[in-house]
């Protein structure tokens, strides 16, 4: 049946608040010490959008040093290689909370911040309704396969799904706790495949995918994390750990329970990506810079300490060569650095990969607005052009289905990346990554690939091109990627130009932007 008849139009929650993006995950200012190898880096603050528009790139907010620390593993450093090849991925967020479209979990937090408002002036049986849609979820409609041929038709190499957010819900058939999908009390739990992570997992990997699993190390339903006895003023654990330390090592059990779930369950996985940053080991002089920034609200900060060596190495005892992304704690268990919902303004030496919203927010939205396909694959681009990958963020609904924006903007980014991909997978940034709308990218074949951007809307190409810091080779043939034409160049000085004739540019092999292949002397 074709897709858009079976996609039906959602009532959902009235009352909800505004669609917010998450907050910036925690600083990256926590220096390393020891003998470890440091290499210092410039990254941005990670800052959330409102809008459903592709981000537009930004500055360092802060002007501080971070740091990143390879990996010594060598089947880590061979598959973070591979990794920085594939280019564009897919992340979903999706749990019981799409019902009510508000954003995934912070809603029963206590911090009084913009992502945390609830249309209710009783937090406590707000959180209890909040529990219950557990009783509700029931998304029947639910077609992973469907999701996986559209990501794989957009050129997606990749998926990074919730497997459990803050709020504890467990999106998988965990041994560990009754608050999950399979549970009985789930109307859901007994549909065939009502292990949703399971099933994705097959699905992606049946189209050549590779699989990643979101993992949120808080559990704001583990009374091991947030004790009953206490309030809960605030995202960290609410009671002392100093004081209850069998409490935390339960806790710090059920996080590496969990996590070997699902490395040793639902088959070959290639990236455990860990949210949370602020469960992390913590100085006091850490402690006292964070009391001093009011941004954060921490009102009892301590070393949230969960044991990542440990629990790295157990994953990759299951998993070896598993790429860990402890987001937002430098280090060495943080493969990869993940700008939330934005793009730095250089390239960084270093791995990195943008996680934007696509439409709406994070978690399922009513009536999302989605960014048009011609947004969709200049931000893939400009990521690309500066050496990192994009992860795509798609919220499915509480029916288990995704919205029509979301399939038109993957058919209309495959439709590119299908005349185009050459030009993307395997890609190195190359200087300068961009002059006024010509990005220059270095292509895993040895050529250069100049791309340039269609400015408005403009659906040709111009008639001449200047490609910056470039130098063919003397019999170079320089082609527009999905044409046989052989073009006219020239070099002038240090730059080549390129003269695109007109019955190209009346009949362009794609829309929003067109690479040339330019074979580069030795």
């Amino acid at each position: 049946m074709d897709r858009c008849l079976k996609r039906a139009a959602h009532t959902c929650h009235q009352d909800t608040p505004p669609r917010m993006g998450k907050e910036a995950d925690l600083d990256y200012s926590l220096r390393m010490r020891g003998q470890m190898t440091r290499i210092l880096i410039l990254a941005s603050l990670l800052l959330p959008l409102t809008a459903c528009r592709a981000p537009q790139t930004a500055g360092v907010v802060q002007n501080e040093e971070r740091l990143y620390v390879p990996s010594s593993d060598p089947l880590v450093a061979e598959k973070l290689r591979a990794w920085q090849g594939l280019k564009l991925g897919l992340l979903m967020h999706w749990g019981p909370y799409s019902q009510w479209g508000v954003v995934e979990s912070w809603s029963i937090c206590g911090e009084d911040v913009p992502w945390t408002r609830r249309n209710s002036d009783d937090y406590v049986e707000y959180k209890r309704q909040y529990e219950n849609l557990k009783t509700t979820f029931n998304p029947r409609d639910f077609e992973p396969e469907e999701w996986a041929r559209a990501a794989r038709d957009a050129g997606m190499r990749y998926v990074v799904f919730t497997t459990k957010h803050h709020d504890g819900f467990c999106m998988f058939d965990t041994k560990l706790t009754d608050y999950k999908i399979t549970d009985p009390r789930c109307p859901f739990h007994d549909d065939p495949r009502a292990d949703v992570t399971r099933a994705i997992f097959d699905a992606f990997r049946a189209e050549g995918m590779w699989t990643g699993a979101y993992f949120s190390k808080p559990d704001w339903h583990s009374e091991d994390y947030w004790w009953p006895y206490f309030p809960t003023p605030d995202r960290n654990v609410n009671y002392e750990i100093n004081r209850y330390p069998e409490r935390w090592d339960r806790f710090v059990q059920y996080t590496h329970g969990q996590i070997e779930e699902l490395v040793t369950r639902y088959g070959p996985l290639d990236i455990l990506w860990l949210d949370g940053g602020w469960v992390r080991p913590l100085t006091d002089e850490q402690i006292a810079n964070r009391r001093a920034n009011p941004a954060f609200r921490f009102n009892r900060p301590q070393s949230q300490d969960i044991r990542m060596d440990e629990l790295a190495a157990m994953a990759r005892r299951h998993q070896p060569g598993l790429l860990v992304v402890d987001r937002a704690v430098p280090g060495v268990h943080q493969n990869y650095l993940t700008p939330e919902n934005r793009v730095p303004d250089e390239p960084l030496p270093f791995p990195w990969e943008s996680c934007i919203i696509s439409g709406g927010g994070w978690s399922h939205s009513p009536n999302a607005t989605y960014m048009s396909a011609r947004e969709g694959v200049h931000l893939l681009i400009d990521i690309v052009a500066k050496g990192g990958n994009l992860l795509l963020n798609i919220a499915p609904g509480p029916d288990g289905r995704w919205q029509d924006g979301a399939y038109d903007l993957l058919e209309g980014i495959g439709d590119w990346m299908h005349v185009n991909g050459k030009a993307i997978y395997g890609s190195t940034a190359r200087a300068p990554y961009k002059q006024d709308n010509v990005c220059v990218i270095n292509g895993a074949d040895g050529a250069v690939y100049a791309i340039v951007l269609a400015d408005g809307n403009d659906d040709r190409p111009p008639a001449e091109i200047l490609v910056p810091s470039v130098k063919p080779a003397p019999d170079a043939v320089i082609r527009m990627l999905g044409d046989e034409l052989a073009l006219t160049w020239e070099q002038s000085r240090n730059d080549v130009v390129v003269t695109i004739p007109d019955s190209l540019r009346e009949n362009p092999p794609c829309d929003h932007a067109w690479v040339f292949r330019i074979p580069v002397a030795e």
